[in-house]
């Protein structure tokens, strides 16, 4: 990976941009931490209470030159954050990372989250020079494994045996 690159940077769609997080975005975190329907799909603990998402926005801040990128994800002249993505996982010898991402419920549906994605993988394959990108999505989250498909990411059989529920796409360069 081109470590010159490892700054978060600022990223630009027609619609969307992709910042730092911070802890201004403490309510939309904690809304995203704490809802059933956006979390019925994710290995975590849900937020209790809203120093739940400060802990975690404040983890995110302290560690972000270590090996992830984390953004907010806001409509282009608003600061609202309206979901988040990352890269994180990087296996330099493989140019090869991972990509997860989660949309406030009211967004959804809407386009957003494809462009985000799509934003990404251009950073990641030009700005990081990455060759692969996996996403590990559990098997009954229809939204998620269409927008990967629509994509161009690939199902890999039988991915993983510890949890059967979830399965690993990739997208090669």
């Amino acid at each position: 990976m081109n470590k010159e690159s490892k700054r978060l940077p600022l990223l630009m769609t027609e619609r969307l941009t992709l910042r730092q997080i911070s802890q201004n975005d403490a309510g939309e975190i904690f809304q995203l931490r704490s809802n059933p329907e956006i979390n019925k799909f994710l290995d975590r603990q849900p937020s209790k209470i809203i120093e739940d998402a400060l802990i975690f926005i404040k983890s995110i801040i302290e560690n972000e030159n270590d090996d992830f990128f984390y953004w907010a994800i806001t409509k282009t002249g608003e600061e609202k954050l309206i979901g988040t993505i990352c890269l994180f996982g990087f296996l330099d010898d493989l140019k090869k990372c991972e990509i997860g991402y989660e949309l406030l419920t009211e967004y959804q549906g809407k386009g957003f989250m494809i462009e985000a994605v799509k934003k990404i993988i251009q950073y990641g394959t030009a700005t990081l020079e990455l060759e692969t990108i996996d996403a590990v999505i559990h098997k009954n989250n229809q939204n998620s494994i269409g927008l990967l498909q629509k994509l161009g990411f690939k199902e890999l059989e039988n991915s993983n045996e510890q949890n059967p529920n979830l399965t690993l796409f990739r997208l090669m360069k």
